[in-house]
C-alpha cells in the first residue's frame, strides 16, 4: 500500500535537476533584465515539454517578470504596461483561484483569503475587468506582491520537502471532495447546535410551567424549595448544564425567563413599573430560586456575570429600559448574595433567616473582581454606578479610597446620572457642574436656600467689576507710596481669615512683635495729647470717665496714667 501511494505521488517535471531549478528560480527573481531573459528561455522549454499540464504559478511567474522586463527596457509607453500588467494579474488571480472553485460558484475575495493573497490584489484585478484602469504604479506595487507570493507559495517550497510542496497539483475532485466535507461538517455542528438550543427552550419552558402551577395552587408568599415531580426536571436541567452551560445562560437571558414579560410579572402580582434601585422583586425571585440554587457552583456564577455584563454592554446602543433593569438588578442580586457587607441591623432572627432563603448562594465565592470591573465600566448605562458601587465595596482588595471616589463620579458623568456616597463629605456634596442636569440640580438647591440666578450671576459681575476697581486703586496706591519704605501688598490674600492686626505667617507667640533695641516713656510726657483726646472722647467736654462702678474723678485718671508706659 505504502509504494501505491508513493508511485501515486510522483510526477514527470519538466526541468533536468534540482540545479537547473535553482538557477531558473535565481534568475527569475534577479535585478538584472538579461538573467531574467534567460529564465523566461528556459521555462518556455519547460512549456515545451509540459505541453498543456504546465503549473498555473510557473505560467503566472514567467509572464510578471516578463512585464518587468518590458518596462525597464523602456520600449513601451504607460498605457501598453499598464495593459499588459493587467492581463498577467487577472491571469494569476483566476488561475489561482480556479482550482478552489466547487461546483457552486464562491466569491473571489473569500477564495483569495484562503490562499493568504491580500484583498487589495483582487480589487485590482476587479478594476482591470470591470472599472477604471489603474496606474501603472498601482500595476507595479501589485506585480512585485504577486511574485514574492509566488516565490514563498510555490518555489520555495518545491524540492524542499516542505508542507503543501504540491498545492498545485492537486485534483479538481480532492479539492471538492475537501471543500464538501467541510461544508458537510460545518452542517453537521450547526444542526447539534439548533437541537440543544431547542431543547435547552423546552426544558425552562417546562419549569416555568411546573411554577406557575405551584404557584395557582399555593400562596405567592410561600413558595416550597423544589416540588417533588419537579425532581426530574431540576436533574435534566442540571445534566444539561454539564454538557452545554453557555448555551443554557444564554437562553436563560433571553426575554421571557430571567427577563420577565409584563404578563409573567402581572401574574406573580409584582410591580410592573421600574424602580430607581435595580433588585429582582421577592416574587420573582423565588420563583426562579429553585433552579438557580440547583445550578449554584462558582463556575456557574463567573459565567452567568459574565453574560450578564455581555448582555448589557449589546444594550448601549439600544434603548431598552425594561431589559436594562433585570440585567442589572440580576448582577446586583449576585454580587449582594456573595457580599457580608449588606446586612440589616434592625433585623429579627427569623426575619434574618426567611431572607437568607432568597439568595441564591450563601458561602462567599471568590469572584474575578478586576474583570467584573473592567466588565462594568465596558457597559454603561443608568444603573452602572450603582453596579460599580457594589464591586469596589465588595472587591477582596479595594481600591484606595480616592480612586474609588473619582471612578464613581467619572462614572456618574458619563452615564449623566446623580451620583451619591453612602457617607458623603462635604467636598462631594459641592461637585462641580458637567451636564445640564447637574446645573439645574444646583439652581434648584440655591432657590430653597432664599438664593437665585439672577442674583447670583449679579453678584458674579460686582465681584468681577470689584476686581477691577480694586486693581486701579492699588496701582494709584503703589504710585503714592514709591520713594517711601512702606509698600502696599499685591499679593492676594484672603484677608478674612485672619483676624484684625495679624498678618499671613505670623506666629501667635506675643514675643515675636518685640523689637531688639527700644525705649519707654510715661504717658505724663504727652499731657497735652493725651488730656485733649480724652477731653474730645467724652461729650460735654468733662473730664470724668464711666466705670463699672459709676464715675472716675480726675485723680483717679491721673493714677491709671501715671502706671502706663509707651514703648
Amino acid at each position: 500500500m505504502k509504494k501505491k501511494s508513493s508511485e501515486k505521488k510522483r510526477h514527470v517535471v519538466a526541468w533536468v535537476n534540482k540545479a537547473e531549478w535553482d538557477q531558473v528560480l535565481e534568475y527569475l527573481y534577479s535585478k538584472d533584465s538579461a538573467l531574467q531573459r534567460f529564465a523566461l528561455q528556459r521555462i518556455s522549454a519547460w512549456k515545451g515539454r509540459y505541453a498543456n499540464s504546465t503549473p498555473v504559478a510557473v505560467e503566472c511567474t514567467a509572464d510578471l517578470v516578463r512585464c518587468q522586463v518590458l518596462d525597464r527596457s523602456s520600449q513601451l509607453d504607460g498605457d501598453d504596461l499598464i495593459l499588459l500588467y493587467g492581463a498577467a494579474l487577472v491571469r494569476f488571480v483566476n488561475l489561482i483561484t480556479e482550482r478552489q472553485q466547487g461546483k457552486t460558484a464562491r466569491p473571489l475575495r473569500r477564495l483569495a483569503g484562503n490562499l493568504n493573497i491580500p484583498e487589495w490584489v483582487v480589487d485590482l484585478r476587479h478594476d482591470f475587468t470591470h472599472r477604471k484602469l489603474p496606474t501603472l504604479k498601482w500595476c507595479r506595487k501589485g506585480c512585485k506582491v504577486v511574485l514574492e507570493w509566488l516565490q514563498q507559495e510555490f518555489w520555495s517550497r518545491q524540492l524542499g520537502g516542505g508542507p503543501n510542496s504540491d498545492w498545485e497539483l492537486q485534483s479538481d475532485g480532492e479539492e471538492e471532495e475537501m471543500d464538501l466535507k467541510q461544508q458537510e461538517d460545518e452542517l453537521i455542528a450547526r444542526q447539534k447546535e439548533m437541537e440543544a438550543y431547542k431543547n435547552a427552550r423546552e426544558l425552562l419552558i417546562s419549569f416555568e410551567k411546573e411554577q406557575y402551577q405551584a404557584v395557582g395552587d399555593r400562596e405567592k408568599s410561600s413558595w416550597p424549595g423544589p416540588f417533588a415531580d419537579m425532581s426530574w426536571l431540576l436533574g435534566e436541567i442540571k445534566q444539561f448544564a454539564l454538557e452545554s452551560s453557555e448555551l443554557l445562560v444564554d437562553v436563560l437571558l433571553e426575554d421571557g425567563f430571567l427577563v420577565p414579560t409584563v404578563e409573567q410579572l402581572e401574574t406573580l402580582g409584582c410591580d410592573t413599573s421600574t424602580p430607581i434601585q435595580p433588585r429582582v422583586p421577592q416574587n420573582f425571585l423565588r420563583f426562579w430560586l429553585p433552579l438557580l440554587k440547583m445550578l449554584n457552583s462558582p463556575s456557574f456564577i463567573h459565567l452567568l456575570l459574565e453574560k450578564l455584563f455581555v448582555e448589557l454592554k449589546l444594550l448601549t446602543k439600544e434603548q431598552n429600559n425594561h431589559r436594562t433593569f433585570y440585567l442589572s438588578a440580576w448582577i446586583s442580586e449576585v454580587i449582594c448574595c456573595n457580599s457580608n457587607k449588606f446586612e440589616y441591623h434592625f433585623e429579627t432572627k427569623a426575619q434574618k433567616k426567611n431572607r437568607m432563603k432568597d439568595r441564591i448562594f450563601v458561602n462567599r465565592i471568590q469572584l474575578r473582581w478586576q474583570q467584573l470591573l473592567s466588565a462594568c465600566l465596558d457597559a454603561p448605562c443608568i444603573s452602572t454606578p450603582h453596579l460599580l458601587q457594589l464591586i469596589l465595596d465588595d472587591m477582596e482588595h479595594p481600591l484606595p479610597l480616592e480612586t474609588r471616589q473619582r471612578l464613581l463620579q467619572l462614572c456618574s458623568i458619563y452615564t449623566q446620572t446623580a451620583h451619591s456616597e453612602r457617607d458623603p463629605s462635604p467636598e462631594q456634596k459641592q461637585q462641580p457642574i458637567y451636564t445640564l442636569e447637574s446645573l439645574q440640580e444646583k439652581l434648584q438647591h440655591s432657590w430653597r436656600h432664599g438664593k437665585s440666578w439672577r442674583s447670583t450671576a449679579n453678584s458674579e459681575r460686582s465681584e468681577s467689576s470689584q476686581e477691577y476697581k480694586w486693581a486701579d486703586v492699588q496701582a494709584e496706591k503703589a504710585k503714592a507710596l514709591r520713594g517711601s519704605p512702606w509698600q502696599v501688598c499685591v499679593d492676594k490674600v484672603q484677608w478674612k481669615n485672619y483676624p484684625l492686626g495679624k498678618v499671613p505667617g505670623q506666629s501667635d507667640d506675643p514675643s515675636c512683635l518685640m523689637v531688639e533695641n527700644y525705649s519707654t516713656m510715661t504717658v505724663f510726657d504727652q499731657p497735652v495729647e493725651m488730656e485733649s483726646c480724652t477731653a474730645r472722647s467724652i461729650p460735654g467736654g468733662s473730664a470724668a470717665v464711666r466705670s463699672a462702678d459709676g464715675l472716675w474723678n480726675h485723680s483717679d485718671v491721673n493714677k491709671l496714667k501715671s502706671g502706663l508706659q509707651l514703648f
